[in-house]
């Protein structure tokens, strides 16, 4: 959710910006621009939409060795040339991209910048207006800098240049997250390590109220009182590769073709030469001290939470609540008295998870986050991590980033099992090579999940998918899929709840898929895909090779049942990337979505 980079060094930065905007494309953005700061001042350009209308806007003899440019995610203002980033103080000296939403701006502006006419709808704006309005009464502009941070209330992420200074990018964060990469002879800015892999793969960590000055020979760390901090780099293991799509048309499809090999990668990491589950012992531990684990998540991790309170309770023996991170934050429940937390995100920068963990953290209580992400702020906040293993995600829809987390959750639930003395009834790394290989048989049926989205999807207005036990909690998420990429209006439902409202909206010719998987609720289903077929629905029933009946659409290959989401959501994300394709959707950056959700 929108995205900055920043270049200083003896390079002209337009086209690194603008790489570097192009490798954030999948955080999602309405508008994007830069700036760069010449001798004669700062030339810049921006344009709502993509960032293919942004490059047309530069001039080709637009030069600068430092720069900022930014993709933005509206929240105050409608998307617009106006509104977009960067933003510039009243007398031009300064200009400055933003991420984050600034929760007083409207006081700071009555405060201090009454007699000032601001030319967007923006938070943004008012933080470079603060900073000139600083400077005017002879502060320097790193001290204008840190007394406007330490009056912002909310999240941000900012870069700022000053006309009078070409020789600075000036660095700020709270809560949003911001790195700096650092070169030989250069220096940059960015929201994720993938936009700056071109420059350098060494990072500098920012953390919470700290203000950074870059340089093209240095980077100077300090907190909000001026306070200088020393920290070093650490080297990411991402390859530029990985962020490419080869020969696929779309990052969605290569991702759902990747999640074989990430179930693969996940056993390596995760077994040790004896072939048993290795997990830090500080983490059994802390599973086995706890009374009660609450997981917290939102959208697709959420989801992976739901299949992860199923084997926690089933093979562990622990109860578990699943949460959603924003209806979490602002109405805690009744606790219990050894509580374990349980983060999972993607990105690792949820802004609604941390703000969750920020008082977890005040109460006292032990944390694990599950990311794709280490060394994002989630990751670094919480007492534990676990990573995913999933290596880069781009499409906005998730696809290995789930699997990925249930497989992990998996693990943990079956080392919790067996931490606590408890039979397991199966050998999770035995069944998770057992999935790869299905995963991978099922990829391979392209053309049935083509045919289906055409015969089932390619003029609907609304869809609905059913399912009961785990395939609930899988058709939530198909359904998911489906509406964020394809525009469908699409539901998941208990099979069951159906006739309780829901079945209401059944007509001639509405598409249900139903997820039959589980051997003790087979008949139930089955009985509720009758109920809907005798009010017009077109039904497309997966199973698998424990539950098929004759005329079931797919058929899954044989795993053990706690184990089927891993398999049966595969021909549901199928399924959904084909609807999109054939609807004329942008099927990896759909319409107001963002990859990295970093305001509340």
């Amino acid at each position: 959710m929108c995205g900055i980079v920043g270049y200083i060094g003896d390079d002209q930065a337009k086209d690194i910006l603008i790489q570097g905007l192009k490798k954030l494309e999948y955080r999602g953005y309405d508008s994007a621009g830069i700036a760069l700061l010449e001798e004669s001042g700062v030339d810049f350009y921006k344009e709502k939409g993509r960032i293919s209308a942004l490059e047309e806007a530069i001039d080709d003899n637009a030069a600068g060795n430092i720069g900022i440019g930014h993709t933005r995610w509206a929240t105050h203002g409608v998307p617009s040339r106006q509104n977009a980033h960067p933003h510039q103080s009243r007398n031009k000296r300064f200009t400055l991209v933003h991420n984050g939403v600034i929760e007083n701006y409207r006081k700071l502006k009555e405060k201090y910048l009454s007699e000032v006419d601001l030319n967007s709808e923006t938070d943004t704006e008012v933080i470079v207006q603060l900073i000139e309005h600083f400077t005017n009464q002879g502060k320097t502009t790193e001290e204008s800098f840190r007394q406007t941070l330490s009056l912002l209330h909310g999240s941000y992420a900012i870069a700022l240049l000053d006309n009078e200074d070409k020789e600075t990018i000036y660095v700020g964060k709270n809560k949003s997250p911001l790195l700096i990469g650092v070169g030989k002879g250069e220096n940059v800015v960015a929201s994720d390590t993938m936009a700056m892999l071109s420059v350098t793969k060494d990072f500098l960590e920012i953390m919470d109220e700290e203000v950074v000055l870059v340089t093209k020979n240095s980077v100077q760390i300090k907190q909000l009182d001026g306070t200088t901090v020393d920290r070093n780099t650490f080297t990411t293991d991402i390859d530029e590769s990985d962020t490419e799509k080869g020969t696929y048309n779309h990052f969605m499809l290569k991702e759902i073709d990747e999640q074989p090999f990430v179930i693969r990668n996940i056993i390596q990491k995760y077994q040790n030469e004896n072939g048993d589950i290795k997990l830090e012992p500080e983490i059994r531990s802390a599973i086995r001290e706890a009374d009660r684990l609450y997981i917290i998540a939102a959208g697709t991790s959420y989801h992976a939470g739901l299949v992860a309170k199923e084997l926690m309770e089933k093979e562990a023996k622990i109860p578990t609540e699943v949460h959603i991170a924003s209806e979490f934050l602002y109405n805690e429940p009744l606790l219990s008295k050894k509580p374990l937390f349980i983060f999972i995100s993607q990105s690792g920068e949820t802004a609604d998870c941390r703000g969750v963990l920020v008082n977890v953290k005040k109460h006292g209580f032990p944390s694990l986050t599950i990311t794709n992400v280490p060394g994002s702020t989630l990751s670094r906040e919480a007492d534990f991590t676990l990573h995913t293993y999933a290596g880069p995600e781009i499409a906005v829809a998730s696809t290995k980033a789930y699997t990925a987390q249930m497989a992990v959750l998996s693990i943990l639930a079956m080392d919790s099992a067996r931490a606590k003395g408890i039979d397991a009834r199966f050998n999770a790394m035995q069944e998770l090579g057992l999935i790869a290989n299905a995963m991978e048989a099922l990829c391979d049926q392209k053309d049935k999940m083509e045919q289906i989205a055409r015969d089932y999807m390619y003029d609907t207005r609304n869809c609905f998918f059913i399912g009961r036990a785990l395939d609930y909690h899988v058709v939530l998420e198909g359904a998911l899929k489906l509406k964020e990429i394809s525009y469908i209006q699409a539901e998941g439902f208990a099979g069951g709840e159906l006739k309780h409202g829901t079945i209401a909206l059944i007509e001639e010719g509405t598409p249900v898929v139903a997820v039959v998987t589980q051997p003790h609720v087979n008949g139930n289903i089955r009985g509720n895909v009758q109920e809907v077929i005798a009010r017009g629905a077109n039904a497309c029933i997966i199973s698998t090779e424990a539950t098929e009946e004759k005329g079931d659409h797919i058929v899954l290959p044989e795993v053990h049942e706690c184990l089927t989401p891993l398999v049966s959501i595969i021909p549901l994300q199928l399924i959904a990337y084909y609807a999109a394709l054939h609807r004329d959707c942008d099927v990896d950056k759909p319409r107001n979505l963002a990859k990295s959700v970093t305001v509340e």
